[in-house]
C-alpha cells in the first residue's frame, strides 16, 4: 500500500541541499525534533540548512489558530449540506474564516478527503458536492434574461406594481 510522507520525513525548504529528500531508516537523519510550539504542535529542525518548521507545515492547518479537529468538523458539516451562515452562528466563526478553510482544504484534497471519510463518516458523493461548491464559490452568474437587457433599479415602476411607502408616486 502507498504511504504519504509525513512532515518530519524531509526538509521543506527549497534552498536546502536535502530539499524533499526522504529520510531513510538506515541513513543518518538530518531532520530532528526541536520541541513544540506553545499550542503543543511538534517543531522540527533540518540539520543541513538550520531552518525549523512545524508538523502542520504544508497542510491546510498551518498557521491556523483553530484546532485541526474543529476545522475538519466544520468541513464535515459543510459536506453534509449545512450552510455557511448556519455554521457561522453555531460554531462562532466568521463566514470569511470558514471560506478560507474551505479554499485551503481544496488545495489539499486527498488528505482532507481521507480525514473526512475516516473520522466523520462523510461519503464520496458528499465530498463531490463539497468540492463542486468550492469551485463555484464566488462566481456570480446572471440569469439568462438578465444578459439580454440592462437591469435598472426602477424597472418595476409603472408595471402594475403598487407604490411603496417611501416612493413619490402618490395619488393626488
Amino acid at each position: 500500500m502507498e504511504q504519504f510522507a509525513k512532515t518530519g520525513d524531509f526538509c521543506p525548504h527549497p534552498a536546502c541541499r536535502d530539499y524533499r529528500k526522504l529520510q531513510g531508516k538506515a541513513s543518518k537523519r538530518n531532520i530532528i525534533k526541536a520541541g513544540t510550539t506553545a499550542k503543543g504542535v511538534q517543531r522540527y529542525e533540518c540539520k543541513t540548512c538550520g531552518i525549523t518548521f512545524t508538523e502542520t507545515y504544508g497542510t491546510p492547518f498551518y498557521g491556523k489558530r483553530t484546532p485541526a479537529s474543529e476545522i475538519l468538523e466544520t468541513l464535515a458539516f459543510l459536506a453534509e449540506g449545512n450552510r455557511i451562515s448556519s455554521l457561522t452562528r453555531v460554531k462562532g466563526h466568521k463566514e470569511d474564516t470558514i471560506l478560507k478553510w474551505l479554499r485551503d482544504a481544496a488545495k489539499h484534497t486527498e488528505a482532507v478527503e481521507e480525514a473526512l471519510m475516516r473520522h466523520h463518516r462523510i461519503k464520496r458523493g458528499q465530498l463531490d458536492g463539497l468540492w463542486l461548491y468550492v469551485g463555484n464559490k464566488g462566481e456570480k452568474k446572471l440569469p439568462r434574461n438578465a444578459r439580454e437587457r440592462p437591469i435598472h433599479a426602477f424597472d418595476h415602476v409603472g408595471h402594475g406594481q403598487p407604490p411603496t411607502c417611501g416612493s413619490r408616486h402618490r395619488k393626488g
